[in-house]
């Protein structure tokens, strides 16, 4: 896929994944602008890789509308969106599935999952119109799996999972690519948080990894990426011995909780 002079919007691009999505999409020729909730930073990645950066909060449907007129009058057309911009948060003291409190399921939702419903509703059309275009989800295993102490970050991630495979459903014939990228543990800010409310297990991979194994799949035509090969058997025997997979996953809380020492 040829991404020169192609225009670009990453979100939550100032650090860590959305920042090497937008090295990566500049080193291959795109200009991108950066979305992030502290300009100086955003504009800072954005300058850096031919476009600009701003204040966004892609909780706020018409902040992200903004967001993308602005991006093209400045640059052009919008070719691929990168919903990056994510937020985790732990079930509480208690660790139970319904222990956080609404504020923090109403955030998840709204960043997890509507800010990419917010950006497809003012992107895709335009792309359609134009012939084509790519949208790329950033959601995570938990989204097929669990994450382990953070229900509302699994729970908001398969959300995030199944608009992607909309998405793809409803505009595939229409010529949009969307992949879906579900890593593990990845090198980022979010995991050093994560290592105090037993969300971090497994391998980690460098950002760096993500965003040039989601451009390739973007090029062959991939709907989901799996920076963690072992997500994919993961999910096979999910399938296959859902009863099993949940004792598993009740063994490895039982082990992370006494480990921590916590009440189980």
């Amino acid at each position: 896929m040829d991404w020169h002079n192609k225009v670009a919007i990453v979100t939550g691009g100032s650090r860590g994944i959305g920042k090497a999505y937008a090295e990566a999409l500049h080193a291959a020729g795109a200009k991108v602008a950066v979305a992030d909730l502290v300009r100086s930073e955003a504009d800072a990645v954005g300058k850096a890789c031919g476009g600009f950066g701003a204040s966004v909060n892609v909780a706020d449907e018409g902040e992200v509308a903004s967001f993308i007129t602005e991006v093209t009058k400045q640059l052009g057309p919008v070719d691929i969106y990168v919903s990056n911009a994510g937020i985790g948060s732990s079930d509480g003291p208690l660790f139970g599935a319904a222990s956080a409190p609404n504020s923090s399921w109403e955030k998840s939702w709204q960043v997890n999952v509507m800010a990419s419903v917010y950006a497809a509703r003012h992107v895709v059309p335009d792309m359609v119109k134009r012939g084509g275009g790519s949208f790329v989800v950033v959601a995570s295993a938990a989204g097929l799996l669990a994450q382990l102490g953070c229900t509302s970050y699994t729970v908001t991630k398969h959300a995030a999972v199944a608009f992607a495979e909309s998405l793809a459903v409803a505009h595939g014939d229409d010529g949009i690519s969307v992949a879906c990228v579900c890593p593990q543990a990845v090198n980022t800010r979010m995991i050093e948080d994560a290592k105090e409310s037993l969300l971090s297990v497994g391998g980690v991979v460098e950002p760096k990894i993500v965003a040039e194994m989601t451009l390739t799949a973007l090029e062959d035509g991939k709907f989901f990426v799996f920076p963690h090969e072992e997500v994919a058997e993961y999910i096979k025997g999910k399938a296959a011995e859902p009863d099993r997979w949940l004792g598993g996953m009740r063994k490895l809380r039982r082990g992370l909780m006494a480990k921590n020492n916590r009440p189980m």
